[in-house]
């Protein structure tokens, strides 16, 4: 049974990864896919401070408008940044080896996944296991 599993890492752009998975979820509607597209997060929480931002800055704090603080702190109050994985498993069947192909080729180019970095492991790779396993162990 071909099987292989994409993972996507959108870095800390939520909105995309969401993109992302609307557009899954849209082909798994429209063209009837069912379970042959089963896809998960993987949320890494991000370091808030890195040691190059605090250079960037040259040591001196920015003056900003009251407002803005405001608005800096209730971000960062909401929520951490943290890093955004999609994993996306394609599980066909033996006699649609076109149709696992086409969405091979086809997933990678689209818009929402062209700037993801993606990876990829077929079913007689030597990490599919490991990706295979890693998938399995998220909710």
């Amino acid at each position: 049974m071909p099987q292989s599993i994409f993972v996507f890492d959108f870095g800390t752009d939520e909105e995309a990864a969401q993109q992302a998975r609307h557009k899954i979820e849209g082909w798994k509607q429209g063209f009837r896919l069912g379970d042959k597209m089963t896809l998960k997060f993987e949320r890494e929480d991000v370091e808030a401070k890195d040691p190059g931002e605090e250079g960037a800055t040259g040591g001196k704090a920015a003056k900003k408008p009251a407002a803005k603080k405001a608005a800096d702190k209730k971000a960062e109050s909401d929520e951490s940044p943290s890093r955004v994985k999609l994993l996306l498993r394609l599980d066909f069947s033996d006699h649609e080896k076109l149709t696992y192909q086409r969405w091979l080729d086809r997933i990678p180019n689209e818009e929402p996944f062209k700037s993801a970095k993606p990876e990829a492991a077929r079913n007689g790779d030597p990490e599919h296991a490991k990706l295979a396993e890693r998938f399995d162990s998220l909710d």
